[in-house]
């Protein structure tokens, strides 16, 4: 005899006993053990018959045993499911408690097995008339929506339409609290919403939806909706408390029922008519959506999907514009390419390239000249590459906030300038990455269309205005109200086909660099990236020797998930490097104005995978070129050597010396970037060396020794710089180091990873920077953007005052 069946005889001799009490505990374990309806040898209808009293006391004892509770939910649902049929002609005031204790313990999950007794639970509740707690009713589509074979979840799911959206996320509890309070109209736009499970809406989809729509209202609808996708990426209000089967539920994911109605209120806006806040709320959604979940991805690619293609079906110039930033913003590829294909539809629609509507699609947010928008109570200015608004007083006095009077009176106006000013820097931030890739885009222009375009547009040409140009074969810049040259003579006329390009140092006299970059700072002109500062990379005897690649960033550990962010950036195309039995492409730039493809070796260092299973490092290898079009090739997740495709020939590399050395330059470039930014050189609290001491041998000569070609940049910078800052006298520039005189010590910071020692003893200080540190207030910078650049400074800054540190963590290394 098994225990089960010890257990089942047990309870009938204290059935057959009428001992209630010693029946309980018996009785409640054969109830877990087989799930409350099944088997058990007719044990259960024996229970049922016993007369209303003894009944009563056993529910009284089962019940309090349930909600004593137990972390065992199979044992809970099987003993729930006896107290239900203990229950049945008993009333429902003794199981209040029970029920709704027992579903707490549902609430707060992803999602269940398929085999979980919940769909059992939630039948008997709706064959008992009673409504199923909206949480649970979560639990029920999200198991429906992702459970491999979803059974009799999906069937219950599709008969629980209350409420209309799943709680437990900021914007849905909003929009079920407003739809409560507005009428049905408007649950049924949620529930209309939530429908939206194809790749796009189909005729009858929209039609439905606008009939909506015109029952509450455009700017109504607009309103709530707008307001709605306001808070969608919140934390959640009611976290997860577990991990379902077969799933992993992060907070940060979108509840997918929610992301269905997420994918239906964007279609929704791009039925009303087109309104400035449609086409913010739809890029907001886009971007929001794509943020990145560490160890899965994107939120919810979808759900940025349908908001791109309802901007590519609002026939505005917002929505354009939104299309137009978001393409130069995003990284994912999916949705890259829908934007593409948006932005490709809207310029053969208007007879234009992609990137002439690109152009035109900038708006000018209100400014009436280049950079201002002067109004009665103050000003909204471009200023440093941001949007600034100041305000004053009738009587012209400037103030830091609105005037009360404009507070109460002109509220919108405020509204207004303060989305604007949003606008005009998510744009800025999008158009600065767009100018700095042209370099290799080879793009020009008719001088006529890009002084229209650019350099007198109100926003672009903040940014024109601070760049250098060749426009008719003579390089110039603008300043003091004209394009000047290099001796400051005005440019003059030009014909208005005349062709206008970005000034690149490739192929330049180093003379004519040089004056550029004194021509800048004599007009105090800080370029929106490098430019006249930009590094330049020749082709070096080294590379001649090896013939078809370069070695020069070979041998380095990168950081892979920074270098897969900011290769996506620089419009590298980089598969995540998972540890599984795969191949794998190396990182690759497309460069088809040239008929080139540029690729960087990296490979995963096998001893460490994140949770999600990809290579937390990288180790780096030879940069190549290859024709367009060529076979590509690949390695093997954990071999690492790159070779053709199994069954194709091997595609030959184009020698380093038939590149244009544009191409070789801004190539290079970008992985001088890959390894100053992702390098763990960099990490100041590597001086171990990593894991195991592994990397110490790297971490030391990376982050004190020999400069790169920015590192180089860098400290040409410098050395201009420091006799102008407060500092100066206690601070010199001598080989790859700033040398800072404190009075407790004297400091080297390395100008490539901004690593400190103390001097004469050589001993390590570890400082560990600001996630985004502010560059210090040291008067003109010729350019922005570079981190190192203020990490350095900061420090300095710091150290030059080392007397004055509080923080415990740098006192105690002094």
């Amino acid at each position: 005899m098994n225990d089960f069946e010890e257990l089942l005889t047990v309870c009938r001799q204290h059935l057959a006993a009428r001992d209630i009490e010693a029946l309980a505990d018996p009785l409640a374990c054969v109830a877990g053990k087989i799930g409350g309806y099944h088997r058990g040898g007719g044990l259960f209808a024996q229970v049922e018959e016993l007369p209303e009293a003894d009944r009563r006391r056993l529910l009284d004892l089962l019940t309090a045993r349930h909600l004593a509770g137990e972390d065992n939910q199979p044992f809970l649902d099987g003993l729930f499911k006896l107290v239900l049929r203990l229950a049945r002609g008993l009333g429902d005031d003794a199981l209040t408690a029970t029920r709704a204790g027992h579903f707490d313990r549902y609430a707060a999950l992803h999602s269940v097995a398929i085999f979980d007794g919940l769909a059992d639970l939630v039948e008997d509740e709706r064959a008992a008339g009673r409504p199923v707690p909206a949480d649970v009713v979560a639990v029920v589509r999200r198991t429906a929506l992702t459970a491999y074979t979803p059974g009799r979840m999906a069937g219950l799911a599709a008969v629980l339409t209350e409420p209309a959206l799943d709680v437990g996320e900021a914007w849905s509890d909003t929009a079920l609290a407003d739809a409560a309070e507005l009428g049905p109209p408007w649950s049924a736009l949620l529930r209309h919403a939530a429908t939206a499970t194809a790749a796009r809406p189909t005729a009858g989809w929209n039609a439905q939806g606008s009939a909506l729509l015109d029952r509450l209202g455009a700017d109504t609808a607009r309103t709530r909706i707008t307001g709605w996708l306001a808070l969608v990426g919140r934390p959640r209000t009611l976290p997860y408390r577990g991990r379902g089967y077969a799933q992993v539920a992060q907070d940060d994911l979108y509840d997918p029922y929610n992301a269905n109605a997420l994918r239906g209120l964007a279609w929704l806006l791009a039925l009303l008519p087109p309104h400035p806040d449609t086409a913010r709320a739809l890029g907001r959604l886009v971007e929001t959506s794509l943020r990145k979940v560490p160890g899965i991805g994107p939120r919810h690619p979808k759900v940025a999907n349908a908001a791109v293609l309802a901007l590519s079906r609002i026939e505005d110039e917002a929505a354009l514009a939104e299309l137009a930033r978001l393409a130069a913003r995003v990284t994912f590829k999916g949705t890259l390419k829908q934007l593409d294909t948006a932005l490709g539809a809207r310029a053969a629609a208007l007879g234009m390239s992609r990137e002439e509507v690109e152009e035109l699609a900038v708006p000018a947010y209100g400014l009436t000249e280049v950079g201002r928008l002067p109004h009665e109570h103050g000003e909204l200015a471009v200023t440093g590459g941001k949007a600034v608004l100041t305000w004053r007083t009738p009587a012209g006095k400037a103030v830091k906030s609105p005037p009360a009077a404009l507070k109460r009176e002109q509220p919108e106006l405020i509204t207004e300038l303060k989305a604007a000013a949003k606008d005009i820097d998510k744009m800025l931030r999008a158009q600065t990455e767009r100018l700095d890739r042209q370099f290799l885009a080879r793009r020009t222009w008719p001088y006529a269309a890009w002084r229209a375009r650019y350099l007198d547009h109100p926003l672009l040409g903040t940014l024109a205005r601070r760049l250098l140009w060749t426009v008719d074969g003579r390089a110039c810049g603008w300043a003091r109200g004209a394009l000047r040259t290099l001796t400051d003579e005005e440019l003059g006329t030009v014909a208005e086909d005349a062709a206008v390009e970005l000034w690149h140092p490739v192929g330049q006299e180093p003379a004519e660099v040089a004056g550029w970059r004194d021509w800048l700072e004599r007009h105090a002109v800080t370029q929106p990236f490098k430019q006249a500062h930009r590094e330049v990379y020749p082709l070096t005897d080294a590379e001649r020797a090896t013939g078809t690649y370069s070695n020069r960033f070979a041998g380095h550990v990168l950081r892979q998930y920074p270098f897969h962010a900011l290769a996506a950036v620089r419009g590298w195309r980089d598969p995540l490097r998972l540890a599984v039995d795969d191949d794998f492409p190396p990182a690759t730039r497309e460069l088809p104005r040239w008929g080139l493809r540029a690729e960087y070796w990296v490979e995963g260092v096998e001893e460490d995978v994140s949770e999600s299973g990809a290579f937390v490092w990288l180790a780096t290898d030879q940069v190549r070129f290859y024709r367009a079009g060529a076979a590509e090739n690949v390695a093997h997740a954990h071999v690492g050597r790159y070779g053709p495709v199994r069954g194709q020939e091997p595609a030959e590399p184009v020698p380093l010396a038939e590149v244009p050395p544009l191409v070789l330059s801004e190539v290079l470039r970008d992985v001088d970037l890959f390894v100053g930014v992702a390098s763990v050189g960099n990490d100041p609290e590597w001086q171990d060396g990593g894991p195991e001491g592994r990397f110490r041998t790297y971490w030391q000569s990376y982050g004190f020794g020999e400069l790169s070609q920015t590192a180089l940049a860098r400290r040409d910078l410098l050395a201009r710089l420091v006799p102008r800052l407060a500092i100066a006298e206690r601070c010199s520039v001598e080989g790859r180091f700033l040398h800072v005189r404190g009075d407790r010590h004297t400091y080297k910071i390395h100008l490539g990873s901004g690593n400190i020692l103390r001097t004469p003893d050589g001993r390590y200080l570890c400082i560990v920077p600001k996630a985004a540190p502010g560059t210090p207030a040291v008067g003109y910078l010729p350019f922005e953007g570079d981190r190192t650049l203020a990490i350095v400074l900061s420090k300095a800054m710091m150290l030059a005052r080392d007397t004055e540190i509080t923080d415990p963590a740098v006192l105690s290394q002094l």
